[in-house]
């Protein structure tokens, strides 16, 4: 799956969480950038990512995301393809 594969499916998905379709996440974007991203929905936002790629974070993963881009690199390496 490509970068830019991850990255559709990632803004489809913060879009749907946070209700809001003007949503565009970056390799910056963090939890700053979003309004409503505190911990309730970020356990609902990690929920769903799991859900759509058939995946399934490790807390240790959960806690070192600085933002979207390394849970893009996360994801990639969980999916068996290096993004670059």
């Amino acid at each position: 799956m490509s970068k830019n594969e991850i990255f559709t499916k990632l803004n489809s998905i913060f879009r749907d969480v946070f209700d809001d379709k003007t949503i565009m996440v970056s390799e910056s974007t963090s939890a700053a950038d979003i309004e409503d991203w505190d911990s309730l929905s970020h356990i609902i936002l990690i929920s769903a990512i799991e859900d759509e790629f058939g995946v399934r974070f490790n807390m240790k993963d959960v806690l070192n995301m600085k933002n979207v881009g390394e849970m893009a690199d996360i994801l990639a390496e969980m999916i068996g393809k290096h993004i670059s």
